[in-house]
């Protein structure tokens, strides 16, 4: 059996998809971003550093209000939009400039099931947050 599927979760940092939205972040930020041209610096650039950086703070500050369940479904539904908003920059990057291609072919992977790891773990914390309260 797996151990990460009985790890306690103490912090966001915990959260599997936290982790691998950050790292994505980082490849975006310091592989992709500084190979588009000058030209899209305020459209492309600007829009995918924003987005794939919003991914995981919205983790972050939605896990801070887990105990509020709009709250906290309110953040996870905003980081699988900023998720989904990113998968296609880095689709356009990749089929217009042809930057990175192999690396961003991965990146569409991970912001694909990120995306439906959040809308998932937001089922979950809604059915844990109901099977709590019944109990």
């Amino acid at each position: 059996m797996d151990n990460t599927q009985n790890k306690k979760i103490t912090s966001f940092k915990d959260l599997i998809v936290y982790q691998n939205t950050y790292k994505a972040m980082l490849q975006v930020m310091k592989e992709i971003l500084p190979q588009l041209p000058p030209s899209e610096r305020y459209d492309q650039k600007d829009q995918l550093s924003r987005s794939c950086k919003a991914i995981p703070r919205l983790i972050a500050e939605g896990y801070a209000k887990r105990h509020q369940k709009a709250g906290f479904q309110k953040y996870l539904d905003d980081a699988m939009a900023e998720c989904n908003e990113t998968l296609v920059g880095i689709e356009q990057v990749k089929d217009i400039y042809e930057v990175q291609i192999e690396l961003c072919k991965e990146l569409v992977q991970t912001y694909d099931i990120s995306g439906r790891q959040i809308y998932r773990l937001r089922e979950s914390w809604q059915n844990f947050k109901m099977r709590d309260r019944n109990e």
